[in-house]
Order: C-alpha cells, then sequence, then structure tokens
C-alpha cells in the first residue's frame, strides 16, 4: 500500500465526522450513523484502492451501505481488506457524550479477520509488555506480569475497563489487587488503543467489547507496537453459527495480533466526532468552517500523525449532510 493512501484515508473519516457532528446531542442515533455511513461510502468513490469490506454496517441484508462484502475505492488501486466504523458512539452523538469517533483500518486482501457482531474478551497493552500476557491468564496473574515487565508496583498500573454491569467481577478483582482502575463510560476502539499510546497513563485495557471494534483497535495497536488479544463470546447457538459461517472454526480460542490484522502493513485512521480519549471533536467555527482532529497511523513505519484540519463550509451555522459532501470532497 502506498504511504500518500493514508492521507485519502483520513479524508473519508474527516467527512464521516463532519456529516455525524451535527446531530450531536439531538437525539437522533440513526440518523448520525446515516449521515456519517452515506458520507463514507461516496467518498471512498474517489481512493484508489479495490477494496472490500470485511467489518462494516452488518450482512448486506441488514445494511444496505458499507456492508459486509461490498467493493469500495475506485477499483485502481491495491487489493484491500477494509474494516470501518463509520460512527462508533451512535448513542454517544445522540446524547452528546465523548469518545465517538469515525474510524477506517485498511490491511492487505486477507488479512483482516471476519468478526461477527458479537462480544469479544479482550487484553490490549503497549509495546512495553507486548509478547509478555496472556488472555488466558488469571487477572492476578497478568497484572503481576505487568509489574514485573514494566518496573511498577501494584498501585502505580493503570487498567482501562468500560463501565459496564458486567464487567463488576474485573473491577473488583482490579480493585482487591490495588491498581488504578481508569472507568471508560464510551469508546471501546479509544480505550484499547490507549493502552499503547506514548503518552497516555494507561498500561493496560480489559474486559470485552464489541468483537468488530476488536479488530479495528488491533489493527491501531499494531501500528503503535502494541498487542491486543481477544476471544469471542459467543452467546448461544445461533451466534456459534454465525462465527462459523464467518470462516472462524473454534470460535472460542484466544485470537491473536496476526489472527486479526494479518502479518503485513495496516493502515488506521480515525477522525473525532465529539473529543474523547486522543482526538477532540467536531468544532463548527462561525457560519462556514469547521474543525476536525484526526490520527493517521501506519504499521510499516509505526508513524503516528495527528492532523488538524479547518474545513471551509459555505452556507449554513450546522451543515445538512449533502453540503458537507459536496464542499469537503473538493479539499
Amino acid at each position: 500500500m502506498d504511504r500518500e493512501l493514508a492521507l485519502e484515508i483520513v479524508r473519508v473519516t474527516e467527512l464521516g465526522a463532519l456529516s455525524s457532528a451535527r446531530w450531536i446531542g439531538r437525539g437522533d442515533k440513526n440518523a448520525a450513523d446515516d449521515a456519517a455511513t452515506t458520507a463514507i461510502r461516496s467518498m471512498f468513490d474517489s481512493v484508489s484502492i479495490d477494496g472490500t469490506v470485511v467489518i462494516g454496517e452488518g450482512e448486506m441484508d441488514d445494511a444496505p451501505m458499507l456492508y459486509i462484502g461490498e467493493k469500495v475505492g475506485n477499483q485502481k488501486g491495491p487489493s484491500v481488506d477494509v474494516a470501518v466504523d463509520p460512527l462508533e458512539g451512535t448513542e454517544v452523538v445522540a446524547c452528546g457524550l465523548h469518545n465517538a469517533q469515525s474510524v477506517i483500518a485498511i490491511a492487505d486482501k486477507g488479512s483482516l479477520l471476519h468478526a461477527p457482531d458479537i462480544y469479544m474478551e479482550k487484553l490490549a497493552c503497549g509495546p512495553e509488555l507486548a509478547g509478555r500476557l496472556s488472555l488466558e491468564d488469571p487477572v492476578e496473574v497478568t497484572l503481576q506480569k505487568a509489574c514485573h515487565f514494566s518496573g511498577k508496583s501494584l498501585s502505580e498500573l493503570t487498567v482501562m475497563v468500560l463501565d459496564r454491569k458486567r464487567h463488576e467481577q474485573l473491577i473488583h478483582s482490579l480493585r482487591e489487587a490495588g491498581v488504578r482502575i481508569k472507568l471508560l463510560g464510551h469508546g471501546d476502539v479509544a480505550g484499547a488503543i490507549a493502552a499503547a499510546l506514548p503518552d497516555s497513563d494507561v498500561d493496560l485495557y480489559m474486559g470485552s467489547g464489541g468483537a468488530p471494534e476488536g479488530v479495528l483497535a488491533a489493527a491501531a495497536l499494531k501500528c503503535l507496537g502494541g498487542e491486543m488479544q481477544g476471544r469471542l463470546l459467543p452467546d448461544g447457538p445461533i451466534e456459534l453459527q454465525r462465527c462459523v459461517r464467518m470462516g472462524i472454526t473454534n470460535p472460542t480460542r484466544v485470537l491473536y495480533m496476526e489472527d486479526m490484522v494479518g502479518i503485513g502493513d495496516v493502515l488506521f485512521a480515525a477522525t473525532g466526532v465529539t473529543s474523547g480519549e486522543f482526538l477532540n471533536g467536531v468544532r463548527f467555527i462561525g457560519k462556514e468552517r469547521a474543525e476536525t482532529h484526526s490520527v493517521i497511523m501506519r504499521a510499516q513505519s509505526r508513524t503516528i500523525r495527528y492532523i488538524r484540519s479547518i474545513h471551509f463550509l459555505p452556507g449554513k451555522e450546522i451543515p445538512d449532510a449533502p453540503t458537507v459532501r459536496q464542499n469537503v470532497a473538493s479539499l
């Protein structure tokens, strides 16, 4: 994949963020998601890839756009897998909360896991702990290993966990061990990435969240030199069969980085819709401008680029999706 592709992908996430941001706090998560999905799909037409969506809005019968198996790009570039979450945090946007973002990962064809939309148990860490921990270990053993390899005491470790009822026992075990806990209200992808960011105070990300979000986070963690381990949590025979249909013959085994994102190059891009752990949200400036904050990462070089963009959006203080698409596409 050409490195110039990175900037093309950022333009796609920027447009998704700009289009969904007008729905912040308006209580309509479906409209926000539709705005992001429509914008991203239209912008993909200008990107020089022969892309196939492996993680998207759902299967063809359930998703009219960006469905699993849909072809994206102008078909003139490299053959790649595409994982896309046009709006990670639809309810977040509807309620005006934190950590909503537009996210895309691209890898060589055949690299990205076809992850069903079910829960996945996750363990994420940064470069210092990569390859030294195991999702199969009890929580206490994982913490002891993290202390040993990081040189920190238990009281100095910080573990990020989604604040959900299903994590009550995990949170209890972490508190018993004496580590610091950083509870995350929303943003499964951002939470996992936080464990590997150079300036983050988070050492580990633990708990369960969406499997598609796990693959997106794994793509970012590969770019950062970190690690994600996951294990699918199918709830009953129907979800088990969905895993098998998507080519996962042993759904309960531990999935490692190569299982989720392959061994080749990976590009990861995200643009904040609402401000969160590592990205600022869209900010409308007066009547004709908007500011976005994005990150683009590449596994091959491990380069992290933050991009602050000012977009000219003439005509409306809160632009509708077609106006945003028309004007940003020309930038």
